[in-house]
């Protein structure tokens, strides 16, 4: 009667182990998680922190570029659904078989698409100021939104050589050339802007220069090593032509009284050193300390550019051949709304030979987003201050992103962020 019993007992056992596995998810089959990119995607934005978070615990990401937006798939791992889920990114659970017609698709020669293996989180740094100023920093924003981590560096600790310890360094609303982002003019006697005068100065005493613009000067030659070393720099706003500009006037003095104590030499401009910058030549300054402008770099007061039609569009590079570019112009739209800043755009007669351009409007004879190789290292300048907010000014509130978790214009940003995590592939054009 017992062995009945313990027999039956199998049987239920059995039948019972039959109907789990029927209802197994196919989860356990599952050889990959797929983080698509296109217009399916909830949050573009918060993709890429996933993206980083996988690196950052040790797995690889495949970057399918130009598949579906630019899409991200990895080995499945639990975890990694979890996280998707919590951020409230959209993604599928492929099975080795789809895995593999996937990259099938992708590797055919016949299309433009590419599979880049991202393999290490890269360190990052964002230069910016510890006191608070009444702007905010798109690139933070946006990092902070997708969860992606970093730290703030600033003059001190770039004149003590801490750059070297990271992968990644961003430079967004700065002025290199010691003259306060020329904001003289408006806001002179704004308690903001005073109390930033005072701060940079006693800095710069500290750190033992007599000038702003001699400590901003070793600033940007120290970033200027630091890329010829092997980092990538990336800038927003005046972080692009104030850091070239400082570089080009180093054997010189661009600054008025109000802004370094003494007059500006006259013939600065013929003494501009084009060969130290990294973008951008033949360029003329602007010596008005009352003007907002830097030099004809920027195109921002002289362009005619209706709001409803302040457009740039994307260059369609090859992704198996211009693969570094491809990986920077990876979006779910190939035109993306204008937005203004202390520098909009670039005057596309003052670029280098060498520069590659990447976004821009042809009709205005603008670039908005170029990059470039610098010694060992690689440069992306991106114009404008904030991709949601057309003319940002100075004292308004931050964008708040989660009204824009598909922003392509963040996107680009966040290309950059990923990019030094890609396995290395010359670029052949």
């Amino acid at each position: 009667m017992a062995s009945k019993i313990f027999y039956v007992s199998r049987i239920k056992l059995l039948a019972l182990s039959l109907l789990l596995l029927a209802l197994t998810p196919v989860i356990s089959k599952a050889a990959s998680i797929l983080i698509p990119m296109d217009d399916e995607q909830k949050d573009h934005l918060k993709s890429y922190g996933i993206a980083f978070w996988t690196l950052k615990n040790g797995e690889e990401v495949d970057w399918l570029l130009n598949y579906r937006g630019g899409s991200f798939m990895m080995k499945y791992d639990p975890k990694i659904e979890e996280e998707c889920k919590v951020r409230g990114v959209s993604y599928q659970v492929l099975a080795d078989a789809k895995v593999n017609e996937i990259l099938t698709e992708v590797s055919d020669p016949s299309v433009n698409m590419d599979v880049v293996k991202l393999e290490k989180a890269p360190k990052m740094a964002v230069y910016s100021p510890k006191n608070k100023l009444p702007w905010d920093d798109a690139v933070t924003l946006v990092l902070k939104y997708a969860e992606i981590p970093y730290d703030v560096v600033y003059d001190e600790e770039v004149i003590r050589g801490d750059l070297p310890k990271y992968d990644w360094l961003h430079l967004h609303h700065e002025d290199f050339t010691g003259q306060y982002s020329k904001f003289y003019g408006a806001f002179r006697f704004a308690q903001w802007y005073t109390d930033d005068v005072k701060g940079q100065e006693e800095l710069a005493h500290k750190l033992g220069f007599k000038k702003v613009s001699k400590m901003k000067l070793a600033v940007a030659r120290n970033i200027r090593d630091f890329c010829a070393g092997g980092g990538f720099l990336f800038a927003m706003c005046s972080g692009t032509d104030t850091f070239d500009i400082a570089l080009a006037a180093a054997n010189t003095d661009i600054c008025e009284s109000m802004f370094d104590g003494d007059s500006a030499d006259p013939d600065a401009q013929s003494k501009l050193d084009f060969t130290q910058t990294f973008a951008f030549q033949n360029f003329t300054l602007d010596m008005n300390p009352i003007s907002h402008q830097f030099s004809n770099i920027d195109v921002t007061s002289t362009r005619q550019v209706d709001r409803t039609r302040d457009f740039f569009t994307l260059f369609d590079f090859s992704a198996k051949w211009d693969v570094v570019p491809s990986m920077l112009t990876q979006d779910h739209d190939k035109v993306i709304k204008g937005f203004m800043g202390l520098t909009t755009a670039f005057n596309k007669n003052k670029l280098k030979p060498g520069v590659t351009i990447m976004g821009e409007m042809k009709t205005a004879n603008e670039a908005r987003y170029i990059h470039g190789e610098y010694g060992k290292g690689q440069w992306t300048f991106y114009g404008g201050h904030d991709p949601e907010d057309y003319q940002h000014a100075v004292g308004d509130p931050p964008t708040d992103l989660k009204l824009h978790p598909n922003s392509p214009g963040y996107r680009l940003i966040l290309n950059n962020v990923l990019f030094p995590a890609a396995k290395k592939k010359k670029q052949k054009t």
